[in-house]
């Protein structure tokens, strides 16, 4: 089940590491937001899936990988677009507020909702590996937002950008995975 946990927390805490770049998330209250709302996600969404079980895991599972690439890529080009002009820190949105936030957490969290999906088949309760998965993702979260605090001291606007072209290769690699394997 820790292996599971930290397996889909992996996303999770590549995307907090880039947030916790970000300008605007030098303080508690980003880092508690992503590190809660992501965490909370992550918890969800295998509860989700399980409830759905085998109804809907076919239809869900078609085109997954397709909403977590686009809100990732669409994430990740704002951010490289802003960078890349140099807009000043207040002009460039704090991804750990209001639709952002959402949007990313979604994103970091579908994986999970298709393994509420297979724990439902596998006729797993689901309760237990959810809790184990919030929990893991919240603490991992909070720890990619303290490394990439520490990350995007010295680089300001570059890191912004590097953080939207990593956003953009993580949802690569998600529809990747899911085209190729």
């Amino acid at each position: 089940m820790i292996a599971l946990a930290l397996g889909v927390a992996m996303d999770a805490f590549a995307v907090a590491i880039v947030v916790g770049a970000s300008p605007h998330n030098v303080g508690f209250a980003p880092t508690f937001r992503i590190s809660f709302h992501f965490g909370l996600f992550q918890f969800l969404m295998p509860v989700l899936g399980w409830f759905l079980g085998s109804k809907v895991a076919g239809y869900v599972q078609f085109f997954d990988h397709w909403i977590a690439f686009v809100l990732l890529f669409w994430i990740g080009g704002k951010m490289v677009y802003s960078g890349y002009r140099g807009e000043s820190e207040l002009s460039v949105r704090d991804p750990s507020r209001k639709g952002q936030l959402i949007l990313l957490s979604l994103a970091t969290s579908l994986d999970a909702l298709a393994v509420g999906f297979s724990l439902n088949l596998l006729k797993v309760d689901i309760w237990t590996p959810s809790v184990l998965m919030g929990v893991v993702t919240a603490l991992l979260s909070y720890v990619g937002m303290r490394f990439g605090k520490y990350l995007g001291k010295s680089s300001g606007r570059w890191m912004t950008a590097l953080g939207g072209l990593v956003l953009c290769g993580i949802g690569v690699k998600v529809l990747l995975e899911h085209l190729c394997g």
